[in-house]
């Protein structure tokens, strides 16, 4: 990989893919090499090399808690929406069935 000096002796910012970012997270876990190498290496800043260690783990963390056994997990975001689903289909019917009794108790009004 090609140095990323700028002219003025600082170093360009380099955006790397997802699937960069996982090979550089897999650069660290499964080789002997240290953080600094692996930033080295792809011609990164170490700040990165941590933060893609730390989003990697959060998103791990993340995706075991939503994980049941016997059922594909679930976001929390998914799990929000099905919830929401389920509240707004709950308030429909209780709209439905009090608009069903209003009609029948104050009975089919003219509109003249």
């Amino acid at each position: 990989m090609g140095t990323n000096v700028s002219g003025n002796g600082r170093r360009r910012r380099r955006v790397l893919s997802p699937s960069q970012k996982y090979e550089v997270f897999l650069d660290v876990t499964t080789s002997d090499l240290t953080q600094a190498q692996v930033a080295a290496k792809w011609g990164i800043d170490r700040s990165t090399v941590k933060t893609i260690m730390r989003t990697a783990k959060q998103g791990s963390l993340d995706a075991l808690a939503a994980a049941r056994p016997g059922r594909p997990g679930k976001t929390a975001e998914q799990v929000e929406l099905e919830d929401a689903k389920a509240e707004i289909e709950r308030l429909r019917a209780t709209v439905t069935e009090q608009a069903v009794e209003l009609h029948l108790i104050e009975g089919k009004s003219r509109w003249d």
